[in-house]
């Protein structure tokens, strides 16, 4: 009669150890399932991705970009370069992170360097000076990015690195430019660069390599003329490639410079020059008559100015008497008249004058005379031209000299530097990147010199 309240109570331990494993157990799937939720991958890309963008979407960019763009956007494709390496050094630990999850501090980098590529897209497809400058403006902020990175954390960093322009070769012959060239002496500046007791840094330019000299802060190379590839007429981007290893860590660091052609380009000077060509014409004076009484003598003096911008020509010049007339009682007789046409002096300069006489022989003659002067006007006509030196070369190492024409009025130059950048200057000695543009010391000529230190 005890055997069945036994097993009754046996049935609920058990029942009630299930029903407590199945709540263990959902528990456990619970958290698990919150904490795959927490740590799945999202939709968007991961650090390492981003960087990957920004860094192709600049180099797009820089290939994109024409003689004009590279020289005046360097400072801005150089920030973007500097900065996106900065951030890649600092993210290696992070790079399948997802860029979402990030705090808001350490996105705002992204989007400067975003922002910066943006307006060096903007600036190349519709290019102006606004779209320059603001260009240039975006470089400012993303640079700032640099000194705070500077202060998060112990990986290395570039602030800067010189020189911005690759000096062309002396000679445009690769043989003799390789004995004749310097080295180009490139100095990166930035703290971090090199560990105690590690390997010294590396800088690849084309197929040479070499390590830096170290210095506080500071890495130092010596790079061979011949390494950087450089066209004959345009000016072309060089990459160098810095390696950075210490502490377990290495870093890569793209160094952007221009490389400066071996000819500077050609210009075109027109000069317009005025001159005069004599002009001449002759005039012949309205008649003068000088009538006299019997027994007496009459003069008539006249003086005449030229027509407006004409002068006499007082060499060429001559009177004429156009009739003498005598009378003696009504009976004609020119023999009567001993009247003259003569030039006498003039009242005022450039005038002629002359005088018309009528003089009897005899006490009771009568006279008139009539006369005139023909003379040769004469006047400078102004002739305007514009004489054309033609297509000249520049060159780096001679400056070009073109006279300046008598006469000269007005010039206007023309010059196209490294084959894709076209300037106009018009009666101005100022200058322009690479270009300087004076008179000599006796203002007799046009001096124009390439000069590859004169960088924007």
């Amino acid at each position: 009669m005890t055997a069945g309240p036994t097993e009754t109570n046996d049935a609920r331990r058990v029942r009630r150890a299930l029903v407590a494993a199945a709540l263990l157990g959902a528990g456990l799937a619970a958290v698990a399932y919150l904490l795959v939720r927490d740590e799945a991958p999202g939709t968007g890309p991961t650090v390492g991705e981003k960087i990957a963008l920004l860094a192709a979407e600049r180099a797009s960019l820089q290939a994109r970009a024409d003689g004009e763009a590279r020289i005046s956007l360097l400072p801005a494709f150089r920030a973007a370069s500097l900065v996106t390496d900065a951030l890649a050094a600092r993210s290696e630990s992070d790079a399948e992170r997802a860029f979402d999850g990030l705090p808001p501090v350490r996105r705002q980098v992204f989007a400067e360097i975003a922002g910066l590529n943006g307006a060096l897209r903007d600036a190349l497809e519709r290019p102006s000076d606004e779209a320059r400058l603001a260009a240039l403006k975006a470089a400012e902020h993303a640079t700032a990015e640099l000194d705070r990175l500077a202060g998060l954390d112990n990986a290395p960093l570039i602030l800067s690195f010189t020189p911005r322009f690759v000096p062309p070769r002396r000679a445009a012959d690769a043989t003799g430019s390789r004995d004749q060239d310097p080295p180009v002496q490139i100095e990166v500046v930035g703290p971090r660069l090199a560990s105690a007791g590690g390997p010294p840094p590396v800088l690849a330019v084309g197929a040479w390599r070499g390590a830096a000299t170290v210095a506080p802060e500071r890495l130092r190379f010596a790079v061979p003329r011949a390494a950087f590839a450089t066209d004959p007429k345009r000016a072309l981007f060089a990459i160098g490639t810095l390696s950075v290893r210490g502490s377990g860590r290495s870093a890569a660091f793209q160094l952007l410079f221009i490389v400066l052609p071996d000819s500077p380009g050609a210009f075109a000077l027109d000069q317009r020059v005025q001159t005069t060509t004599p002009e001449s014409n002759t005039l012949v004076s309205p008649e003068i008559l000088a009538r006299a009484p019997a027994g007496e003598t009459r003069t008539v003096r006249r003086c005449f100015d030229p027509p407006p911008d004409w002068r006499f020509d007082q060499a060429r010049r001559r009177v004429v008497i156009v009739e003498r007339l005598g009378w003696h009682d009504d009976l004609g007789d020119p023999t009567l008249n001993g009247g003259s046409v003569e030039f006498v002096p003039e009242e005022k300069p450039g005038q002629i004058c002359i005088a018309v006489t009528a003089r009897p022989v005899t006490h009771q003659a009568r006279t008139a005379t009539i006369g005139r002067f023909e003379a040769t006007l004469v006047r400078d006509r102004p002739v305007e031209q514009v004489v054309k030196s033609g297509i000249r070369a520049l060159d780096w190492h001679e400056p070009v000299r073109v006279p300046i024409e008598p006469g000269m009025t007005e010039w206007k130059l023309y010059v196209r530097l490294f084959d894709e950048i076209d300037r106009e200057f018009a009666m101005t000695g100022a200058s322009t990147a690479f270009l300087r543009i004076s008179r000599d010391d006796d203002g007799q000529a046009i001096v124009l010199q390439a000069d590859p230190t004169a960088e924007p």
